[in-house]
């Protein structure tokens, strides 16, 4: 087997293998730090490589397998999370110099979680500045690339880990999701990424952004893998109190039930407007493989959906400034510009103006509610455009420039605000070889029915079975 191609296996392939001792955990963390140690300098998609402490886990795997006492899926799995999650005894920067020396004392709740499964954690992935922002061009410990194209940003702010799943660098990793956090990357990148509905996994040990918006998820190469780690950090917490204390669904048994029965919505208005032509059509024939598959497809309407998107933003501005203000009067030049100019932003912000929003928000949900009374989901472009050059701040969209982060951004913050299951995964690629994401959006909790469905098409498809070069 190639260098560095263990990992790309996912967990669905390796679970069995270790499981049966005819792979070993030890060989298998040496061979993704290997790889790590040759890719991530061009990368850069670690800023924190635990070399060691994997290998002890590893080794404590490779013990607890042998003597009969496997976990389960995760069980020897090398994974990595972003630096926003507390690791005990390891930095959590957050991606900013402010937090360069916080030393947790503390797991993540999703951490220990991991370590429950028998997680194999190699470290911590790169960000956005406090997890505010796209691009993952960090100013302080400097851009990730997109294994893809690495002139080519990998969206963000979770740009490492879809950037370490998508090289075979780890076989998942955990990101946050505020404004499309998890699924922009996953578009990007070319992996799956899945926003969780609010509540359903716990952020406890997660550096916040913005309380009522922050959803902590996985990103992984297959929607089982992805499936397959919600399984094991679903759930109840009583030390978060936005934890919902609902008991996770078994996400890997309904899986492979296929699409045949549901009831499909392809919205007609705003997220098939001002789209790149190649996303459309990948998008389109996308929707065409699901009535093929035997789903119903009918076109819907969200007229709501643009002031939400709005709303959602206004709300970010509103309570990102609230919990750095602190920060940002102390030690403002420690801030990225760009960073530092949203929290400005967030400064002008009314109280008023933020309550309305919360106000607007609810008559929002009841309009998506209203919605999914007559689809069980709906189906859209993850984003309207692919991976822009780093640096690079306006794109072409058919002739008209527009901001790349707005347009990152415009057809996923709206989730966010109505907290519901959101996923992205590989729907094509475009005329430079680069990856397209397809959104698949479900009812509050029914993250089952999220994955029953992207399964379904993944793996009529083979849009997934594509990886960067020498991945």
């Amino acid at each position: 087997m190639s260098e560095g191609s263990l990992a790309t296996l996912g967990i669905r392939k390796l679970a069995p293998l270790l499981a049966a001792r005819k792979l070993s955990p030890v060989e298998l963390t040496e061979s993704v730090l290997a790889r790590i140690e040759k890719k991530n300098p061009v990368l850069n998609a670690y800023l924190a490589v635990l070399g060691e402490a994997a290998l002890e886990q590893a080794r404590q795997a490779e013990r607890d397998i042998q003597a009969g006492r496997y976990r389960g899926p995760l069980h020897g799995i090398p994974v990595s999370v972003k630096d926003l999650f507390h690791v005990r005894g390891t930095p959590t920067t957050a991606g900013s110099k402010i937090f360069a020396n916080f030393l947790p004392d503390h797991d993540a709740t999703v951490v220990e979680r991991l370590r429950a499964g028998g997680a194999v954690l190699l470290g911590k992935t790169n960000l956005h500045e406090l997890a505010y922002g796209i691009t993952n061009d960090n100013p302080h410990y400097g851009a990730t690339r997109n294994p893809w194209r690495p002139t080519h940003i990998p969206g963000g702010s979770s740009g490492g880990s879809a950037a370490a799943v998508a090289a075979g660098l780890c076989a998942a990793s955990l990101g946050s999701d505020t404004g499309g956090s998890i699924r922009i990357p996953a578009a990007y990148c070319g992996v799956v990424g899945l926003k969780p509905t609010f509540g359903r996994v716990s952020r406890w040990g997660v550096m916040p952004l913005a309380w009522s918006l922050d959803h902590v998820g996985p990103l992984a190469g297959t929607v089982w893998d992805a499936a397959a780690v919600l399984q094991a950090i679903a759930g109840p917490d009583p030390r978060d109190e936005n934890c919902s204390p609902r008991p996770p669904a078994d996400y890997l048994r309904s899986i492979s039930e296929g699409v045949a029965g549901l009831v499909v919505g392809l919205p007609e208005n705003y997220f098939l407007d001002r789209l790149s032509r190649e996303v459309e059509k990948a998008v389109r024939a996308a929707a065409t493989r699901f009535a093929e598959l035997g789903a119903r497809v009918e076109p819907v309407r969200l007229p709501g959906i643009e002031p939400a998107t709005d709303l959602s933003r206004l709300i970010l501005l509103a309570e990102a400034t609230a919990l750095h203000q602190k920060n940002l009067r102390a030690r403002r030049q420690e801030l990225g510009p760009d960073v530092r100019a949203l929290l400005e932003q967030g400064e002008f912000i009314l109280a008023t103006d933020y309550l309305n929003a919360q106000r607007a928000r609810r008559r929002f949900l009841e309009e998506l509610e209203g919605v999914f009374r007559r689809v069980n989901l709906l189906l859209t472009p993850t984003t309207p455009i692919t991976a822009a050059p780093i640096g690079q701040a306006a794109v072409d969209v058919n002739g008209q420039s527009e901001d790349v982060r707005l347009a990152s951004t415009r057809l996923v913050r709206a989730f966010n605000l109505a907290g519901v299951p959101a996923l992205s995964l590989p729907c094509g690629f475009d005329s430079e070889g680069l990856p397209i994401g397809l959104q698949i959006v479900g009812k509050p909790f029914d993250e089952a029915t999220v994955l029953r469905a992207a399964c379904a098409y993944q793996e009529a498809t083979d849009w997934s079975d594509h990886h960067p070069p020498d991945a």
